[in-house]
């Protein structure tokens, strides 16, 4: 029997919809945000980017081809909840292992389903991004007042792994430390595909730890969470500029470094995720299309002297990379790893082995 859950949002808004997914024990409060990709699923579901946050499918169709651990970006799901206008519960793909609803459950994670994603999704785009509450009693609207004070918070201590570990390769050809602010495992796997041994080192991993490592390249991976909640990180990574190692940085890494770096980053209305993000690089004039997942950005006018802008949003203007002349490093907003997504900018991985062989810079 279906069972009815709402979801009401900051402003007051409710939206009536059918459970699925694993059961509602207590009420949730988590931003609510939407993704226009129209592919890759299990790949936002296990997105530590997530984390703290309810996910909108604008794609109307969810689980058709089911469930695979071959696609997890990362040992399991860390939003909150999750939201679709339909999630199909027979799923029919070869390389299928579970359904979706089958996982959710597995992993403590509810969803909502048959309500307006598209009116949903349009009221995010002009108001943005609110917080709301996923609850299985009808909520009253005086109940709304609540939610406008939660945040997300300690959002990169609650997904960078525990302790450091090493993705050893057979033929290595470079060492790179993968500082986890909550890494996407296809970073690693880009990085192995190019011959480097990787460590993955916790995110309160100190300048002299990772010194320690004798890396030839530091990669700084994505994360949750607002970017100026990461006082330590950031101090230990002015530290680190100062040695001249080749560093690499890709969404949370890229505002991080801005940050070390002098420059400021702004919460931007709605954010930007999905696979279908248009960026100009200024060198070439070239323009990709990318994969993204992020609700803040660098302030381009902001940006010291020792900063060059390399790429920019065609949609909003908005910071989209940064090169460094104090230091052999750089970074992106978008991922270059995208999967599910286009693979377009793949080649900023190969800038980075350039980087440490001092090929560039």
């Amino acid at each position: 029997m279906e069972k009815a859950i709402y979801l009401q949002l900051a402003d007051g808004t409710c939206y009536k919809g059918t459970h699925f997914g694993a059961p509602l024990v207590d009420d949730i409060i988590a931003e609510v945000v939407f993704t226009t990709a129209m592919t890759g699923y299990t790949e936002t579901l296990t997105d530590p980017s997530y984390y703290g946050q309810m996910v909108v499918q604008t794609f109307p169709l969810i689980g058709n081809y089911g469930v695979n651990t071959g696609d997890f970006e990362s040992n399991g799901i860390h939003m909150s909840a999750y939201i679709t206008k339909e999630f199909c519960n027979a799923p029919s793909n070869f390389r299928c292992q579970m359904d979706l609803d089958s996982w959710l459950k597995k992993e403590g994670i509810p969803g909502i389903c048959h309500i307006d994603t598209r009116a949903l999704t349009k009221k995010i785009r002009q108001e943005g991004v609110m917080n709301g509450r996923l609850t299985m009693t009808e909520p009253k609207p005086e109940d709304a007042k609540m939610l406008s004070d939660w945040s997300i918070k300690n959002a990169v201590r609650s997904v960078t792994c525990k302790e450091s570990y090493e993705i050893p390769v057979g033929v290595t050809e470079h060492h790179v430390v993968l500082w986890d602010f909550g890494a996407k495992q296809n970073i690693a796997r880009k990085l192995h595909a190019l011959g480097c041994q990787v460590t993955v080192v916790p995110a309160h991993t100190t300048c002299e730890e990772i010194l320690s490592l004798k890396p030839d390249g530091i990669m700084l991976s994505n994360g949750p969470g607002n970017p100026k909640e990461n006082l330590a990180i950031v101090e230990e990574l002015k530290k680190l500029c100062t040695h001249k190692i080749p560093i690499f940085g890709i969404c949370l890494g890229h505002q991080l470094l801005a940050l070390a770096n002098g420059a400021d980053t702004e919460k931007l209305k709605y954010g930007h995720r999905g696979a279908n993000q248009p960026v100009l690089e200024h060198s070439t004039k070239k323009i990709y299309i990318t994969s993204q997942n992020h609700g803040y950005a660098v302030k381009t006018d902001s940006l010291p002297e020792c900063a060059k802008l390399t790429f920019t949003n065609l949609n909003d203007d908005t910071c989209e990379g940064i090169s460094y002349q104090s230091f052999p490093g750089f970074s992106v907003q978008f991922h270059p790893e995208a999967c599910g997504g286009p693979h377009d900018t793949e080649y900023l991985f190969q800038k980075f082995i350039d980087l440490m062989e001092g090929r560039e810079f």
